[in-house]
Parts: structure tokens; sequence; C-alpha cells
């Protein structure tokens, strides 16, 4: 029988945005493909594995909309077949050329290789029949994990600049993760932990109207919780400043002096004045995965994720050290890593029962450890981050101080005492938007502004009609509101001011603005009926066809239109 001291909970966050039919690589499809296979399938493999042995463990995962209706699509499915049969074909042409050089260690990895992906496919076809989605459903269904939902396409919610777009973003991650998993969430991820709290918006020197909290769409669907970085909890006051977002922020905007602490601790959840319960995320833990230089990942014996085999492109080679060349790192021993993963899983275990000891030692309270981290950093960026999760899953269920939950077990077992106005907030660098906006991506601010101004004209006209949309029209009705939504996702801005994918980015971005000005223009002028308007919805939807049951009428009008001029 547990004693607990505290509770403990991760929080692992999977997405991808859409990239259907949109480059293979180095920018595209392959994103997903090597999502399924380093880190969503053996991810399953795990939970199944510890369910199987009777381990009570408890998680929650985030999975997005954009990513679900990706992996539910049978277009990828038969994608990630092909993809596996190649990564055997190349396992097998390296263990040839290895052999042909003496090379048997090199061999060895080869092999692993090959036995990995062969399994990999095999599950995915027999155990799990083709549908990664409802093997996380069953999951869920039997108690294991907590899935929860997001903003349709992880839209950067704080800068939209209109609360249309927002209630669309929420509501439609709301409807499709009912269409996947058969009922409500009870916890949404918002887009980069991106939190906006009330605003007043002047539209003329004498007339101002409110912005509601993020918190208050999430109420009024039913969501209990989401997760804000941890300085947005216990960093800074809720106001502590004033700062402009650049020429398309709009309005002011308070942020976060993070030299000041409050009073709250991110042990505890808070209730907003809406109701909803936000949980912050834990430093101390974070560190111990996030952290390049002081991180479980950065130890030598790891596999080095960005060294690669020149013919096949598997990967063969430790991390040796973080501060040498990638020529000089050695070759991975996979016998090596058994004993540093299990003394990291040691450690974690550790790690979060001092804190909750400590936190129960000095409050005389049962404070809850919320751990959160994108779900491709195990498996894809960190190798051994499957079975490291695993391990610390399996020693921590048998710790009898500490207590795995998921957020809503912990909201109904320990109701939030005490109420927090959450101020302006992100998990981005630095804290606010700037990985978002800055004087890279302010432009696309613009585009986006004017498209949410342009998709509330169009949804207008369709609410103001007494008959429905006829068929073209509905069509095109859909295909504006796709593209509007995937205009908006936050990987375009993030992957420009990262420098990962800049021009692909851009180029994304600018497809979607296009396509999405396009159809709002056959739209306004009632042409959607021409012969080679229909050809062109036609070739769009085949390509962006997610959410199939998208309203663009969820795009009304929700706010008066701003007509002060700044």
């Amino acid at each position: 029988m547990k004693n607990p001291l505290g509770n403990f909970c991760f929080v692992l966050h999977s997405h991808l945005p859409y990239i259907k039919k949109a480059g293979v690589w180095p920018f595209g499809e392959e994103w997903l493909l090597e999502g399924m296979l380093e880190t969503y399938l053996p991810l399953l493999d795990v939970l199944y594995q510890l369910r199987d042995e009777k381990i009570p463990y408890k998680i929650v995962i985030g999975i997005t909309p954009i990513l679900a209706e990706q992996l539910a699509d049978e277009y990828f499915k038969k994608r990630f077949e092909e993809f596996v049969s190649d990564k055997i074909r190349r396992a097998n042409f390296d263990m040839e050329k290895f052999t042909n050089r003496h090379q048997h260690n090199y061999k060895h990895l080869a092999e692993l290789y090959k036995h990995s992906f062969e399994k990999i496919l095999d599950n995915f076809r027999n155990r799990y029949n083709r549908n990664i989605i409802a093997a996380f459903r069953k999951l869920q269904d039997e108690g294991f994990v907590e899935i929860i939902t997001s903003a349709a396409t992880h839209g950067y919610l704080p800068l939209l600049s209109r609360d249309s777009s927002i209630y669309a973003q929420i509501k439609t991650g709301i409807d499709i993760y009912e269409k996947h998993f058969g009922k409500k969430p009870k916890g949404m991820w918002l887009p980069e932990c991106a939190y906006r709290p009330e605003k007043f918006v002047q539209i003329t020197k004498n007339e101002s109207y409110r912005r509601p909290p993020i918190d208050e769409f999430l109420a009024a669907e039913g969501v209990e919780y989401f997760i804000v970085d941890g300085h947005a909890i216990s960093g800074g006051p809720a106001f502590a400043g004033w700062k402009r977002n650049g020429v398309y922020g709009g309005i002011k905007s308070p942020v976060v002096d993070y030299s000041k602490k409050t009073e709250r601790t991110t042990m505890f959840p808070y209730l907003t004045k809406s109701g909803v319960a936000a949980f912050g995320r834990n430093f101390e833990t974070g560190l111990q995965v996030w952290s390049g230089e002081h991180g479980y990942p950065a130890d030598g014996n790891y596999r080095e994720f960005h060294k690669k085999d020149c013919d096949s492109g598997l990967q063969y080679w430790k991390i040796t050290s973080t501060k040498i060349d990638l020529g000089l790192k050695e070759i991975y021993n996979s016998e090596n890593v058994s004993s540093r993963i299990n003394e990291n899983a040691d450690h974690f275990n550790w790690l979060v029962e001092s804190t909750l000891s400590v936190f129960s030692s000095d409050s005389g309270n049962e404070g809850i450890v919320v751990a959160p981290y994108d779900t491709e950093l195990l498996g894809h960026w960190w190798f051994e981050g499957i079975e490291w999760l695993k391990q610390t899953l399996t020693k921590i269920s048998k710790n009898p101080t500490v207590q795995l939950t998921t957020l809503s077990e912990y909201l109904k077992n320990h109701p939030p005492k005490y109420v927090a106005e959450i101020p302006e907030s992100s998990w981005g660098d630095g804290g606010g938007h700037y990985v978002w906006l800055n004087a890279q991506t302010e432009w696309m601010w613009s585009y986006i502004h004017d498209a949410e101004v342009q998709m509330e004209d169009v949804a207008e006209i369709f609410n103001r009609k007494e008959i429905s949309p006829n068929a073209d029209e509905s069509k095109a009705l859909k295909q504006a509101a796709r593209e509007l939504l995937l205009l908006q996702s936050s990987d375009w801005p993030f992957l420009i001011t990262t420098k990962q994918a800049k021009e692909y980015a851009t180029e994304r971005f600018l497809l979607h603005y296009n396509r999405f000005c396009r159809i709002a223009l056959a739209l306004k002028d009632n042409s959607v009926s021409n012969r080679d308007f229909l050809e062109f919805l036609t070739e769009i939807e085949e390509i962006d066809g997610a959410f199939s049951d998208i309203d663009g009428r969820l795009f009304a009008r929700r706010e008066p239109e701003r007509k002060i001029k700044e």
C-alpha cells in the first residue's frame, strides 16, 4: 500500500505539421514517417508491454488534431509501409557493405536495425492493424493513458487577431478528438503552452471591447485543464510591464518579469476565473531531459542523432562528446547504454521523490510534479528515450512515496484551492512570443490577420443566407476553412526563426495563403461553380483534405471590427 508524499505525471505532447504531398525529404513527409517509425510505434510497444506486465502506470499523451488526421489517413499508412520496407533494404545493404569491409561491429548494428524495422512493421500491420490512433484509444479506454487534444493545426493562439479564429482552432480540435477517440477531451495542450489573458481593445477613441482569456474558450467546450510553462505561475507577476508586439500586434500585451517571484508554485494547479485549471511545468524535471548540456540525452554513450551513413542514412555513432566534430564520433555500442539508461531512470525517480519530499516537508501538502516533453524527443531525437521512459514509469510505479496519476484524476482527487491570473506567456525561448513574432516573421502575421478578416466576411455571407450553401459553395467554404487553419500553424514561423527549414516554411505559408485567397475571392464574387475553379478546388481537396466535416461558418465574427488606427 502506497503512502505517497505527492503525485507525478508525464505529459507527452505529440505534434507534427501537415505535410501530405508537400515534399518528402529533407522537409516533408519523412517527418511523419520517421515519427511513426522511431517514436509513436515504439512508444505504443512500451505502453502495451507495461500493461501486459501489470505495471500500474498512468501517463498523459497529447495528440494534436492535425497529427491525428494524418496518422489515420490511408495515404500515410501505405507510405509508412513503403518507408519501412526501404529502411530494411538499406540495413541489408549496410550489412553486406560492412561484411565486405570486415567492419563487424558496424555489421552488428546494421543487423539490429534490420530486426527492429522488421518488428515495428510487423506490429504496425498485425498488432495494431495499421491504426495507431485506435491503439492509443484502447489504452485510454483501459485507463492507462489520458489523451488530450490541442488547437486544430497548432495555431499560436495569443497572436491571432480575431476571436473567431481562436474559437475555430479550439472547436475543431475538440471535434476531431471526438471523431477519433469517441468522447470529449478532459484536457487541452495550448500550442507552445502559449496563453493570452483577458484584454480590452479600442475600436474608436471612446469605445472598446473585451477579448476573453483563452481559458474561457476552453471552459465553453467543457475542457478541465491546460498546461503553461512554469514561469507563468511562479516566475513573475501577471502584470509586470508592457511592450508592443510589432506593427501587427494590434494591442499592448502584459509580459512576465522573470526577475520577480510570486508566492505561487508549480506543485499545485490553479483555477482560472473561468473555472479551468492551469498546471505548470516543473523546472527541475524539465532540465534533466530538455537540456542539451545537463540533460540525460547528452550522455556520450547515447546515439548521435546528426551523423548518418553516407549510403544508407542509418546512424552508427555515439555522441562521444558534445564538444567534438562529427568526424571524431566513435562507433555506437548498444551494450554500453543499458546501464546508463537504468542510472538515468533511477536518478529521475529520485529527483521526483526528492522534489515531492521537500515540498511536503515545507508546506505540509501533497503536491504534483508535472513533466511535459515533446513526444518526438523520445526515440527520434533521443534514441534511447523510449526505453528510458519505460524504465522510469516502472520505477516510479513501484516507489511507495510517489503516486503516478493523470491530470484529470489529480483534479478529481485534489480540487484546486486557489485562483490565479495567468500572464501572457509561452514555453518558447524567453518565455514570450519572440520565437513566433520577430523581425524575420513579423510579415507573416499581417497575412494571417488579413486572412482572418476575409474568412469572417465569407462566413458572414453564408450566415446571412436563409438557405444552406449549395454543393459547390459548401466544398469551397470547407476548403477555405482548412487553408486558413493550415496557414495559422505555429510551425511555419518556428521553422523560420530556428532556421531549421526557412525556405520550406516560407513556401508552405505562402502556398496556403494564396490558396485561401483564391477560394475566398470565389466565394465572395459567387464564382465557385466556374469550371477552372472547381478543377483547382478538387486538386487542393486531395492534398489539403484534413478535417472532412469542418464548417467554415465556425469563423463567424465574434467581436467588432477594429476601427482605430495605430
